[in-house]
C-alpha cells in the first residue's frame, strides 16, 4: 500500500514517521525547505514511546508529483487546505482513499467538491506534538490516536486494509464505524479547550482556579454540545463525563495547540474551529454568547497580527 503524507511537520511527520519506521511504503509531500532539512538531518522523532531517526526519508515536492497513491494522509492546518489540495491532486486516482486529520468539519465539503465524496474518509487524531528549534518532532505526552472510517458508518474492505497496514506503525490507529460522531465529539472538546485557554491566556488548571472560571468552561461546553445535538450528533454521555472531568481538573496544565500558536504569534484556525460553529448555531437559532466572545477575541488577535 502506497501512502502519501501531505506535510512532514509535527503531526504528519509523527504519524508518517511511525509508519515508515515500521517498513511501510511512505512518501512525504513537502516544500523545498522541509525537503532540504530532511535530506540533511533526517526525520527525527523524540517520543516517550521511543525515539528514532529516519535518514533521508522519501520526499516529493508538488511540482514533481505524478504517481498515484493508495492512501493520502492529510494533516495540514485548515487554513492551508486549498493549497494542499492543489499540491496533492495529481496523486489522487480512482481508488485513492483520502484521510483528513483537520479540525472541524468544513474541510469535508472542500475535499468532496474536488475529489468526490467516495474518495474521502472521515478522520481525526489526538496527539500533542511540536517542532523544536532543531526542526525535530517532539512528542509531548504518551497519548496518541489516529481514527478513520467510512463516513456512512460501518466498515469496508479498504478500511480493513488500511487498518492492517497502520497497525504496524504503533501510532494508536483505530478504525471507527461511527467516525462522524467521533469527529463531532472531538470538535466539541477542542473548541471548548481552545476557546477557554485562548481567551483566558491560561491553562485549564489556572482558569478553574479563577473566580467564575469553571462556570465559563462548562457554559461554553454546553453551547457547543448544543450545536452538535442540533446537527444530529449529540455528544454521548460517556464522552461528556470524560470531557467535563478533563476540562475542570484542578491544577491541570492542559492547553490547546491554538493557545500555543497565539503565544508564538502564529496564525490560528479561528474560522474553522470557532467561526463555523457560530454559523451552524445561527442556522439552528441557538444563542451562543460565550462562543461569540471567544470568536471576537480570536478575530481581534488576527487583526493585531495583520
Amino acid at each position: 500500500m502506497r501512502i502519501l503524507v501531505v506535510g512532514a511537520g509535527a503531526t504528519g511527520g509523527y504519524f508518517g514517521g511511525r509508519l515508515l519506521n515500521a517498513g511501510q511504503d511512505v512518501t512525504f509531500l513537502v516544500r523545498s525547505r522541509r525537503a532540504t532539512e530532511l535530506a540533511s538531518a533526517g526525520l527525527v522523532v523524540k517520543s516517550p514511546l521511543g525515539d528514532f531517526t529516519l535518514k533521508n526519508p522519501p520526499t516529493v515536492q508538488a511540482g514533481g508529483l505524478s504517481e498515484r497513491f493508495d492512501v493520502i494522509l492529510l494533516s495540514c492546518k485548515a487554513f492551508d487546505l486549498d493549497d494542499a489540495i492543489t499540491s496533492f491532486a495529481p496523486a489522487v486516482g480512482p481508488r485513492t482513499a483520502i484521510i483528513p486529520l483537520l479540525n472541524g468539519m468544513r474541510h469535508l465539503e472542500a475535499l468532496d467538491a474536488k475529489f468526490g465524496r467516495e474518495r474521502v474518509l472521515g478522520g481525526l487524531c489526538s496527539l500533542a506534538v511540536t517542532l523544536n528549534d532543531k526542526r525535530e518532532i517532539v512528542h509531548l505526552a504518551p497519548m496518541q490516536s489516529l481514527g478513520f472510517g467510512e463516513r456512512d458508518g460501518g466498515t469496508s474492505d479498504r478500511v480493513r486494509a488500511i487498518t492492517e497496514v497502520f497497525a504496524s506503525g504503533n501510532c494508536g490507529s483505530q478504525a471507527s464505524d461511527d467516525i462522524i460522531q467521533d469527529m463531532w465529539e472531538k470538535w466539541v472538546f477542542l473548541a471548548t479547550l481552545a476557546g477557554a485557554t485562548c481567551l483566558m491566556r491560561a491553562s485549564i488548571g489556572q482558569i478553574v482556579a479563577a473566580p467564575g472560571g469553571r462556570d465559563f468552561i462548562l457554559s461554553a461546553l454546553d453551547e457547543i454540545a448544543g450545536i452538535a445535538k442540533a446537527a444530529g450528533h449529540a455528544p454521548r454521555e460517556q464522552f461528556l463525563t470524560r470531557t467535563t472531568a478533563m476540562l475542570t481538573a484542578e491544577g491541570s496544565p492542559l492547553t490547546a495547540s491554538m493557545f500555543r500558536d497565539i503565544e508564538a504569534g502564529a496564525r490560528v484556525e479561528a474560522d474553522q474551529i470557532i467561526g463555523d460553529l457560530i454559523t451552524r448555531a445561527e442556522a439552528a437559532k441557538l444563542p451562543v454568547p460565550k462562543l461569540r466572545t471567544i470568536y471576537t477575541h480570536l478575530k481581534a488577535y488576527e487583526n493585531r497580527r495583520g
